[in-house]
């Protein structure tokens, strides 16, 4: 993993803080019924989902020294599995928190901050979370990828209700180029590449599985970092998540 403790903070809390403004301003009752871009999914569910993603970080507590975390290649593979039990828990929550999401999902920031903030006095321990053993810095990067790209899926998703106004972009610069760079890192470590980023939304979008894969798509979102390298073919590696 590239960031540190600080720098999953600092994008956490911007991310945060700017889809918290765009759903507050965007997701109103002509769209909050309407389908998201993730099967199944309301634009609803996916406002209460995301609150869940800072709950996880919330729950997180702290491991005896010695405990031997999971990388976070090994933590985000563990989503795919469990897919259809997000899904069945994300549909639950979104009925539960109808009449106020907006109130839940900040009540779970304001838990998962706490939390973030008590737990970094003692540097950056392992903590457990949902699925395993982490480092704080782990599950924080983590935290910061669910915000990034269901960022993306929301504004994705608010663009395609009829007269609808998706307002400005939810996504902040710093917290998808962080996002960019971790899952990059995840595959250059299985295949030894030197690789660069070019296209940090259309990497984040491959390699999270929200855009098919393609070799022409490939070459815009990444290069080779020198000019005599060619860009391997990653179709057999993505997604990552």
């Amino acid at each position: 993993m590239t960031a540190t403790l600080d720098e999953a903070t600092t994008a956490l809390h911007a991310q945060w803080d700017r889809l918290r403004t765009w759903v507050v301003d965007v997701v109103d009752d002509s769209v909050g019924d309407a389908p998201s871009v993730l099967e199944g999914w309301t634009v609803t569910a996916l406002v209460a989902h995301v609150g869940r993603a800072m709950d996880a970080l919330a729950a997180c507590t702290p491991l005896p020294p010695g405990t031997v975390p999971l990388t976070l290649a090994e933590y985000l593979g563990t989503y795919a599995g469990r897919s259809a039990d997000i899904a069945e828990t994300t549909r639950a929550l979104a009925a539960q928190v109808a009449t106020d999401p907006v109130a839940w999902i900040d009540a779970r920031a304001a838990a998962a901050f706490a939390a973030l903030e008590a737990h970094s006095r003692s540097g950056d321990p392992v903590v457990q979370a949902r699925r395993g053993p982490v480092r704080l810095s782990t599950m924080t990067v983590s935290r910061v990828v669910e915000l990034v790209v269901h960022a993306d899926d929301l504004f994705v998703s608010v663009h395609r209700v009829p007269g609808a106004g998706a307002g400005p972009d939810p996504v902040e610069p710093g917290a998808l180029r962080l996002v960019a760079d971790e899952l990059l890192a995840i595959v250059v470590a299985r295949g030894g590449w030197d690789l660069e980023v070019d296209d940090a939304r259309r990497w984040v979008r491959l390699a999270s599985g929200r855009e098919p894969y393609d070799v022409d798509a490939l070459a815009v979102a990444l290069a080779p970092r020198w000019t005599g390298d060619s860009l391997p073919d990653l179709g057999r590696m993505l997604p990552v998540l």
